[in-house]
């Protein structure tokens, strides 16, 4: 069958990009909660204000400020060392141009004065929707092996407002060490709609959508920070502790005779170039690729839809023709697109695909599942090689017809 691989390897990502702009955000708010400090800067280099005294915190009454008794060696000092602490409702409003925001939560779990977050357990709400019922910060970052939690949202803001509720529930208390607002654009809604996987039906996501985002991985590549986004301020995080099975693949890096080229249908913001730049291809035997699946293993919670968006683009110089590389996309051992090849639909290496799916896991007594995501090569039209790659994977949680993002139980 040949390899694919001997001249297209590097270790220094110089890549070419044409029709490439950042994103410019009419609004982009950082409070950082409880900051006896007016002003402060992150390890990033982004700029936070304190909310004492905020013209965005409607009342401090029941509420107080409170720094970390200690610090992990990756935390950073802004904005988790210190947090707003609530003994009764409060809410944040932000007014905001109309139109999708970004809401970050940042929660760092510690003591703060004689407040253990341990003890903490509450619900919070942004508009009409309800993103935490019962959250307790400390059990989820055990659960999550994690020192730290960023919760992440997309809510489209109509009237011009966005207003965030923190509820401690009864003989609890609520905290919070950062929130931020950035506005953004509409670059997961879809007027056709996703196709949801095992149907022919599609699922429209509008205004009317509220996303939670799980999982953003810059598959086969780096860590990219938000300063590195394209101006959405995102996380991008390595695929490595997602990939199941012994055979993990290879990462490749674009060719230098490659040029990342944006088509019109895909905004130049959507993604940053790196993210198309670096991918995980199976191995380079193709007859060994014929025995494995190049698979993800993600846990999400029972009784959503959630939408799956795959990012493609073929960096191979020599990989530019129709049926060269073609494979099956599979989700949750359901068989989403049969057949893909990203130069059939693109025309030409070096140019971004993007596939949206929405899998829909049902009410069942265990509280979370495994998302597998699986690709294995298809080799009905005989292609040139038996292999399959990924460059980038978003996961993001719907909300349900009750408008609520959080699971029925206590997060634990």
């Amino acid at each position: 069958m040949g390899s694919i691989y001997p001249i297209v390897l590097y270790f220094a990502l110089l890549v070419d990009v044409i029709l490439a702009a950042d994103f410019i955000a009419k609004d982009n708010i950082l409070l950082n909660c409880g900051s006896f400090d007016a002003k402060t800067t992150d390890s990033d280099g982004r700029n936070w204000t304190s909310d004492n005294g905020s013209k965005f915190l409607q009342s401090s009454k029941g509420s107080f400020r409170a720094s970390a008794t200690t610090e992990a060696p990756d935390v950073g000092n802004i904005p988790y060392m210190s947090a707003r602490i609530f003994h009764s409702n409060a809410t944040y409003s932000f007014p905001v141009s109309p139109g999708r925001i970004f809401l970050r939560l940042y929660f760092y779990p510690n003591v703060y004065s004689r407040s253990n977050s341990a003890n903490a357990v509450f619900s919070v709400t942004a508009g009409p929707y309800t993103l935490l019922r019962n959250f307790n910060a400390s059990q989820t970052a055990k659960k999550l092996d994690a020192h730290f939690i960023i919760k992440e949202y997309s809510i489209n803001v109509d009237g011009g407002v966005l207003t965030i509720t923190f509820i401690p529930s009864p003989k609890s208390f609520a905290f919070v060490n950062g929130i931020e607002v950035v506005s953004m654009p509409s670059i997961y809604d879809n007027d056709v709609g996703a196709n949801i996987v095992g149907t022919s039906s599609p699922f429209q996501i509008d205004n009317s959508t509220a996303l939670e985002n799980l999982y953003r991985l810059n598959v086969g590549g780096n860590h990219i920070p938000p300063t590195q986004d394209t101006g959405l301020f995102r996380s991008w995080y390595d695929d490595t502790p997602y990939k199941f099975g012994t055979e993990i693949g290879f990462t490749a890096i674009a060719d230098p005779n490659v040029t990342i080229t944006f088509p019109k249908s895909i905004e130049s913001y959507t993604a940053p170039v790196d993210v198309y730049a670096t991918a995980r291809f199976m191995t380079p035997d193709s007859m060994v690729n014929l025995n494995f699946n190049l698979t993800w293993l993600f846990p999400i919670d029972t009784g959503f839809a959630y939408l799956i968006r795959m990012h493609f683009c073929q960096i191979f110089f020599n990989i530019d023709k129709i049926n060269q590389i073609v494979f099956n996309v599979y989700l949750n051992n359901q068989t989403a697109f049969p057949g893909f090849d990203v130069v059939a639909l693109t025309s030409s290496n070096g140019i971004p695909n993007i596939q949206d799916f929405v899998v829909i896991l049902p009410t069942s007594e265990d509280p979370q599942q495994d998302l597998w995501v699986g690709l294995h090569p298809d080799t009905s039209d005989k292609p040139q090689y038996y292999n399959a790659f990924l460059n980038g994977l978003e996961i993001f949680k719907i909300n349900n017809t009750d408008g609520t993002l959080a699971p029925s139980i206590v997060s634990n």
